[in-house]
This record gives structure tokens, sequence and C-alpha cells, in this order.
């Protein structure tokens, strides 16, 4: 998808106003608007009636003409009720109902009607919907909010209950998955949206726009998103470990020896007070490419958290020396870049729905409070475990919040290079160094 994106950023896409496709808008020689005339009366509604349903509330002049330029094509060539028009309206989604109905299709269910022809239980239905993150207004459950997608996801949770999981299970995958694509459904609304924008472009051309980018961008949704999850489940199949014990028990694979480590930049908060969202949000993602770039297997990156990247490894010596890649990356991003700062923990720690949940993972986050800008630090434990490659230094002991003992710290540096030998002296200088 973003390989397509990326060829046709500058591009014209079909069905956008710079094309014929603008049929139904005249521009006049002196370059002002005028909307497209009314041939059919019963089929689009008067500017009265569009008023009447307060769809006009609150607009004045070019503003109001445009949206009344965008409601007429939105009811009489898409095909849309003044009904679902106040619903979108109400929620400022006017200009994304087209690209809605090429994603999802046409609402044509209720939520009864969905469960019936998915075969599953309407109870189910709504706990699935929660677990997905797509939950419908329960004051609207008559109405008919959806479409056959979502009686396909119905059907198919349905079937992976007759192969012989449970509801809990089902549901369980449901709620990882709903927050993982809710994230990737932001950013290619985002990166969507940053194709299709144009300046000066008016309501209508927006969602012209932003249809034709729908469009072309659909139908690669499926495969990628499928790719990317067989991908990952290939990975985490080859790196599970399953314990004799575990084997023995039928049991999930419960909690294991790990190492942690919380990599956090220094003065975000306070910096999110200087600068701008926008810039906040770039820094962040920055820190998460910089992750990307420098974690490899065995160590592998379990998730962002604003300002702060969470590890996971069972090899101590391929973290400490990540958390230090992490942070030398990170300093060569220059002054503009916040100083990363690392702590390191091992221990007991189980996984569960993608995350990871323990004493070390508890511990490295408190590690970081106490780390200097620039430094690497970890517990004792895997400076023990560490001996190669690496050079420790005593750190003293803290006192850390919800940590009963105090815990030894040791910073962690790569081995200093060994000073460069002088050459030897030429003969008339080691004679004229002898007759001293």
């Amino acid at each position: 998808m973003f390989v397509i994106l990326a060829g046709r950023a500058d591009a014209s896409l079909p069905g956008t106003v710079s094309e014929p496709l603008a049929r139904d808008r005249r521009e006049p020689a002196d370059g002002s608007r005028t909307l497209s005339p009314v041939t059919d009366a019963h089929a689009i509604p008067p500017d009265a009636d569009l008023q009447d349903a307060g769809l006009l509330d609150g607009l004045e002049g070019q503003a109001r003409a445009e949206r009344v330029e965008l409601l007429r094509w939105l009811h009489d060539d898409q095909g849309y009720a003044v009904e679902e028009l106040v619903r979108a309206s109400a929620t400022e989604t006017l200009i994304l109902m087209p690209s809605e109905r090429v994603i999802g299709g046409k609402t044509r269910y209720t939520e009864a009607e969905v469960a019936e022809r998915a075969g599953v239980e309407l109870d189910f239905l709504r706990a699935l919907e929660r677990a997905n993150g797509t939950p419908a207004d329960v004051e609207e459950s008559g109405t008919a909010l959806y479409t056959d997608i979502d009686v396909d996801a119905a059907r198919m949770a349905r079937s992976f209950v007759e192969a012989g999981l449970s509801e809990e299970q089902i549901l369980n995958v449901s709620r990882v998955l709903g927050r993982s694509f809710g994230q990737i459904a932001e950013m290619m609304r985002q990166v969507t949206f940053e194709l299709v924008v144009r300046p000066g472009s008016s309501e209508l051309e927006l969602a012209r726009n932003y249809q034709a980018a729908s469009k072309l961008l659909a139908p690669s949704l499926g495969p990628l998103l499928e790719t990317v999850l067989r991908l990952h489940l290939r990975k985490a199949v080859a790196t599970e470990i399953v314990t004799a014990q575990e084997r023995s028990s039928g049991a999930l694979p419960g909690a294991r020896q790990v190492v942690n480590a919380f990599a956090d930049l220094v003065g975000f908060t306070r910096m999110g007070q200087e600068v701008p969202p926008e810039t906040l949000g770039a820094v962040a993602g920055r820190l998460e490419d910089l992750a990307d770039s420098v974690v490899a297997a065995p160590v592998r990156v379990v998730k962002t958290i604003g300002d702060a990247v969470l590890l996971v490894s069972t090899d101590a010596a391929a973290m400490v020396d990540a958390a230090l890649r992490l942070v030398e990356v990170a300093a060569e991003e220059g002054e503009d870049f916040p100083q990363l700062r690392v702590g390191i923990a091992s221990g007991q720690a189980v996984s569960r729905a993608g995350d990871w949940f323990g004493a070390p993972v508890n511990l490295a986050s408190r590690l970081t409070t106490v780390a200097r800008a620039g430094s690497v630090v970890a517990t004792q434990d895997v400076s023990d475990a560490v001996t190669e490659d690496i050079q420790w230094s005593y750190a003293g002991s803290k006192r850390l919040k919800n940590v009963a003992d105090e815990v030894k710290l040791f910073r962690a540096r790569r081995p200093a290079e060994p000073a460069a030998s002088a050459p030897p002296a030429p003969p008339a200088a080691r004679a004229r160094r002898g007759r001293r």
C-alpha cells in the first residue's frame, strides 16, 4: 500500500475533480462557483429541507454553498438518505461517507439481523464488537448501521467456535487485533489524507478525491494485512519455547526467564509544553523508527508507549548491545532530538496478548527514572551475565518506587579503544636519548 501511495503522491487520482468526473460542477469564467442545476426536485432535497434537518446550521456564504453542493451530491449521486446525512453531520464525517461505503459496503442490517444471518447469539456479537473496538451506539441498536463485512466477521468468529476455540479465546484475540488494527486504520487514514488534500479544495472535491483513493487502495488492504500477519505468526512460532513441564501439563507457556529493557526519552514531558503537538508526535515516531532499525533477534520490540520503548529478549548480552546501540543512534540525531536513557532487568515474566508482565518489566521501567541521560543501567544479575565486550561500572544502590529492597545498579559502556602505541624512534633519536 505504501509503495502505491508513494508512487502516486503527485499524480491525479482517477475519479478526482482534476478529471472530467466533476461533471456536475460548472466553473464560470470569472472563477466564481455556482451549484449544479436541480433537475429532479424529488431526487434532490431543496435547501429548505436541508436547513430543516439541521444540515446547514451555522454555515453562511461560501461555506454554506459548498455544504449544499456536497449534500446534493451525496443525496442524489451517491444515494444517501437525509437521515444518514444527519448522522454523519453530527460526527463531522460527511466528506468520508463515500469512502466508508467503498471500504465497508452499504449499511443494510440491524444488529439483530447481523446476529441472525451469522448464526451467533446477540450477546456474543455485542461482546465481539466491544473486543474489536467497534461497539455500536446502544440508542441506535435498531437502526441499519451494519454491512456485509459485519456479517462476514461474525460468521468467521462462529467458524472459530466450531473449530474448537472458546468464545473467551476469540474475544482475547479480537481485543489484540482491535487495538492493533485501530492504530493501523488511523495511520492509513492520515496517509490517505496527505495524499488527497490539496490547498483550496472544496468539500465536494475532497470527498471525491478520498473516495477515489479508497477505490484504488481498498483491494490491497486484505492481502497486505494478511501477509504481514503471517510473517509475524511465523516469527512468533519460530521463537516460541515450550518447556517439558508445559508439554506435560498441557497448559499455555507460562512465566519464563527473560530480560526486559525500557528506553525512555529524557525531558519528553517538558518538551510537550514547549513544542507543537505535531513536533512531539514526530519525535515519538522517530524513536519507534530508531528502535526498529537497531533491534534484531533475539531482541524484540514489544511496544512503544509515547516516549518509551519496551524490549524483551532471552539473551542478556544481545539486550545490552541493543540498548547501547539505541542510545548511540539517538545521540546521532543531533541536539533537537532528546537523549535516551535505558534500564535493563531480568527475571520471570509472562507474555499475554502480545505484551509482557512481571517483575523485570516493572523494574526496568523504574531504572529509567534514576539513569543519567545517554546511559544504560542494569541490575547486578544482568551485569554478571554479560562479561564480554562490555565495561561495567558500579552506579550505586537506589531505592525505587514499589520495589521493596535497594537495587544495585551498574552502568554499561562499550570497551574503550586501546591507545595507539607510538611508532619506534629512529636509531639516531634512540642514540641521543641514550646519551642524556
